[in-house]
């Protein structure tokens, strides 16, 4: 019986020293940002189709049941990976942007930013606008494309596109801000634009010019 109870103790004290390689993995404090890395690749080599959780745990070694825990579905994942996106184009619509620019220069590089975001991630960019794929309230999410949102508002003021006295004057300008850079990125990452007139035209090429910027702005 003493060597018995020996060899049992032994037994739990190895088990207890060298946990799994999933046990490791799954407790690490970077998972849930791994995950998104990898789904991150999957869109954009074979699209969201053949996305699965499953598939995200295999490739870093982890329980099929780990990402539960972080984003509960399918849904859950690619609601993440949409608002690291919108994150990642708000940055890119400020980027090389001096604190003192104006809101001309301000709007250049804006719409220069969306469109550079949204061809170098077509995948994502795609997923970002896609309906019943992702969480539409959820609260990261609503946070991260209002953070693009009051850029695009910003971008959209001093245009010379409507009468002073249109009352809803705002709201048109940003609809058509938004709705000009959006289709000419969506056209650009689908390879669209193929007449040779059309070649080397970009979004600042297309886009109207504006009133010139106040001193205040």
């Amino acid at each position: 019986m003493r060597q018995l109870d020996f060899c049992q103790e032994k037994v739990y004290s190895v088990n207890m020293s060298k946990p799994k390689n999933n046990e490791n993995r799954y407790h690490h404090g970077n998972l849930k940002d791994e995950l998104i890395a990898v789904a991150r690749r999957f869109i954009e080599e074979t699209g969201h189709g053949g996305l699965s959780l499953r598939k995200c745990a295999d490739a870093i070694g982890v329980s099929p049941t780990a990402p539960q825990n972080h984003f509960g579905n399918k849904s859950g994942l690619l609601t993440a990976l949409a608002a690291e996106g919108y994150a990642e184009l708000a940055t890119s619509m400020r980027e090389t942007l001096a604190s003192d620019a104006s809101r001309s220069e301000r709007r250049k590089v804006a719409l220069q930013g969306y469109v550079s975001f949204a061809m170098a991630n077509p995948a994502l960019y795609e997923l970002m606008f896609s309906r019943n794929r992702i969480v539409d309230d959820d609260p990261v999410l609503l946070a991260n494309i209002g953070d693009c949102f009051s850029i695009l508002a910003d971008i959209s003021q001093e245009l010379d596109l409507l009468t002073d006295t249109d009352h809803n004057a705002a709201a048109k300008a940003q609809m058509f801000v938004w709705s000009l850079v959006h289709g000419y990125a969506q056209l650009v990452t689908a390879n669209r634009l193929k007449k040779s007139e059309m070649q080397g035209v970009d979004i600042l090429s297309v886009f109207p010019e504006g009133k010139s910027p106040s001193p205040k702005s």
